[in-house]
């Protein structure tokens, strides 16, 4: 390269490539998703800080979960152009590593229910938190400094709402193949092996629950497996055709809109299916009410 060539320091990110009406009509239905996903992971993440009936390896990992939630979803609408790629798979892979180990605790809490306060002890918890984000960490930091290596001489547009890794790649002056190569690695471990964890654990939970005598329980289980599947299943789904299906430049768009929708969408569903919806959690909601309707 000749002397006199000008490097690129910032970039332009270019949106979405819609009519203001389609604009306007997404601004409304993400920013919705964005309060309502705020206000349902702080409302779980403060009862799981308050009641001390919550203290238990699960909600230990849900608090996690809530805040990984949280911060994933505000990473994507913050304007933190610097940061904002390492907060980004910071979040995204920590919430796979995290949705793992909740997977582990129900194998553990529903196959061997007696050895369940040994097995999942608040050491090995602490551990396994710890794991899930170190894991995030050094993934965005290892795709970051290899990211950094890199010169930007051509074009400043990013075509992408947020500092997306592939996209800002397509713009290097360089040859990308070991990021690519990384990111596709990446997206291996913790989309594919966590997703193959998560299902073999649930196969067994599903194995145990075939063994319950009550219909009624029976009902109840494969309910609440179910509805934690097709979480695991949206979020990894689409990860996986982001991130390890060839890319393919007519599908941008398409891939923009769905990042987006799996950042928001998913942690609204996360404290609705795997919180909410719990008789402890309810039972944690309703007692400060039911208090002061007492005094």
């Amino acid at each position: 390269m000749g002397d006199n060539q000008s490097w690129v320091t910032e970039f332009i990110l270019v949106g979405f490539q819609l009519s203001v009406e389609m604009e306007v009509l997404l601004f409304w239905i993400f920013s919705l998703l964005y309060i309502f996903s705020l206000l349902a992971n702080g409302m779980v993440l403060g009862l799981i800080c308050l009641d001390p009936r919550l203290r238990t390896p699960m909600y230990f990992f849900l608090s996690h979960l809530a805040v990984i939630d949280i911060s994933y979803a505000s990473s994507n609408l913050l304007n933190m152009l610097e940061n904002l790629m390492a907060l980004y798979l910071t979040f995204a892979a920590a919430e796979c590593m995290i949705l793992v180990v909740m997977s582990y605790d129900r194998f553990v809490a529903i196959c061997y229910p007696l050895h369940y306060t040994v097995i999942m002890n608040w050491r090995v918890c602490t551990v396994l938190a710890i794991t899930s984000w170190a894991c995030g960490f050094s993934l965005a930091l290892i795709n970051l400094i290899l990211l950094l290596k890199l010169p930007f001489c051509g074009p400043q547009e990013v075509n992408h709402f947020f500092c997306e890794i592939l996209s800002v790649l397509k713009l290097a002056c360089a040859d990308t193949w070991i990021n690519e190569i990384f990111v596709f690695a990446g997206g291996v471990f913790v989309l594919v092996g966590p997703l193959s964890l998560m299902l073999i654990s649930y196969t067994h939970i599903l194995l145990a629950i075939l063994k319950i005598q009550s219909k009624e329980g029976r009902k109840k289980a494969f309910s609440t497996c179910s509805s934690h599947l097709c979480v695991v299943g949206f979020y990894f789904g689409i990860a996986m055709v982001v991130y390890l299906v060839p890319d393919n430049s007519q599908r941008q768009e398409q891939q923009k809109i769905l990042t987006l929708f799996y950042s928001l969408f998913n942690p609204l569903l996360n404290p609705l299916i795997y919180s909410l919806r719990n008789d402890q959690v309810k039972g944690a909601f309703y007692r400060p009410l039911q208090k002061k309707r007492i005094v």
